[in-house]
């Protein structure tokens, strides 16, 4: 008697399912044309996927995006009538117990919580998945794919378990478990990309997996920002940030200016002011350059905008009022998703400090300057070279110090037409990029039609 009744619940639990199944099997032809992209992170900051979602779109395919909706997207995908945004629940970290029961109850909760809403959508020809993060989405993605028939393509930015690795070390247990999981799944998927040749020889080496290398390219909105709109934009973040505002003086009560710009009243034309500060885009401090113009250096000002977000933030922030440099000004903006794309066109010079974890991945930050034909100082690691040619597009420096050099070089000349920085972007402008989309059809596109 006891084991009919344990027999029955567990056909009553498992026949839902098994329906569920039979009736997306049985819609599975109407979903020749549907694509679920999934991201276990903040879909607003994933910007690779929302243009993988985008591209799709274009092709007429029609798109289910998961992830967290903690920012906003950007416009062109939140107006696409072919893309539909489901938000999934970020499960906030446990206060109690030890550090694996919280990180094994969150992995748990995503897991069930993805299941639910992947099986509950139209199926979909192909599920595209970010990797980092892949604990527990890989297994979950096979597992709805081989259930509905969907393939799974893999799209590796990084390695998940490198990253786990900055926090515990290389041989903590959770660490060397997530690399396991991360070899052993990455190998179930249909099609993998990935973001560099580096990372592609890799995976081919070391786990096995055959990818095919899809560069980050910059979307089409990414590019030099006209005067007129540069104006519009210092004037907006001048409201709230005095970095951008016109430095106090002589002005004409008609005259609208920024720190940077100034509006004839009469013809209504932009220009450059004389004299003005360089625009700087980055992530560090200025200590170095401060000393350089104190010991009479003939340098430009430099207001530096740090973009970004992360738990560091108000600590550095902390830290730099307490500079209380003279001649630099360093502003940590928030930005609109549309106002992004202007202040990178609008800027003089990008400064990157990205360091792989893997060694194998590129920072997206440097694509996008690029895409704006804004040079770059980066720091150097081993695949840098697949993006940043040194002396051609941007510079490439060790250290701090170097940095240093590197800034005293470019910006001595500052603003003159005939400078080093000047003749970078000058390069970037010649080199033609190929954007994201075009990219996307030329390497993506042929392996779905593919399969």
């Amino acid at each position: 008697m006891a084991a009919s009744c344990v027999a029955l619940a567990a056909l009553s639990l498992c026949l839902p399912l098994l329906l569920l199944v039979a009736w997306k099997r049985w819609r599975r032809g109407r979903a020749a044309r549907h694509v679920a992209v999934v991201v276990l992170g903040d879909v607003g900051r994933s910007p690779r996927m929302q243009y993988h979602a985008l591209s799709l779109a274009k092709r007429g395919f029609s798109v289910t995006l998961l992830g967290f909706c903690n920012s906003k997207p950007h416009e062109e995908l939140l107006q696409s009538d072919r893309i539909q945004i489901v938000g999934l629940t970020e499960l906030q970290r446990l206060t109690v117990g030890p550090h694996i029961l919280q990180y094994g109850v969150k992995v748990v909760f995503q897991a069930v919580h993805l299941l639910w809403r992947l099986m509950c959508r139209e199926p979909a020809a192909y599920i595209f998945l970010q990797n980092p993060p892949g604990l527990p989405a890989i297994a979950v993605c096979w597992f709805v794919g081989c259930l509905c028939g969907s393939k799974l393509v893999i799209d590796w930015h990084n390695y998940g378990y490198s990253i786990m690795g900055l926090v515990h070390g290389p041989s903590h247990p959770l660490v060397l478990l997530a690399k396991w999981y991360e070899k052993l799944c990455g190998r179930l998927s249909h099609l993998n990309l990935c973001v560099t040749n580096a990372m592609r020889e890799d995976l081919a080496e070391n786990w096995g997996i055959k990818a095919v290398t899809v560069y980050d390219k910059p979307a089409s909105f990414f590019k030099e920002t006209p005067l007129d709109l540069q104006h519009q934009l210092f004037m907006k973040l001048g409201r709230t940030y005095s970095a951008f505002r016109a430095r106090p003086g002589p002005l004409d009560p008609a005259t609208e200016r920024s720190a940077f710009t100034e509006q004839d009243p009469r013809s209504g034309t932009v220009m450059h002011l004389h004299g003005r500060p360089a625009l700087l885009v980055s992530s560090t401090s200025w200590t170095e350059f401060e000393q350089l113009i104190l010991d009479g250096e003939s340098l430009p000002s430099l207001v530096c905008v740090i973009t970004g977000k992360g738990p560091l933030k108000e600590h550095y922030s902390r830290l730099l009022t307490q500079k209380r440099f003279q001649h630099i000004q360093v502003c940590t903006p928030w930005l609109e998703a549309e106002d992004y794309p202007l202040l990178l066109g609008s800027a003089d010079l990008g400064v990157c400090l990205h360091k792989s974890s893997s060694g194998l991945d590129l920072p997206m930050k440097v694509v996008d300057m690029f895409g704006c034909c804004l040079p770059v100082c980066a720091v150097n690691f081993p695949c840098l070279h697949e993006l940043v040619k040194h002396e051609e597009n941007g510079l490439v420096f060790e250290d701090s110090e170097e940095l240093a050099v590197q800034l005293q070089m470019l910006l001595s000349e500052f603003p003159d037409p005939a400078g080093k920085l000047s003749q970078f972007r000058v390069n970037l402008r010649e080199s033609e990029q190929l954007r994201w989309d075009e990219s996307w059809k030329q390497t993506v596109l042929p392996l779905l039609m593919d399969t």
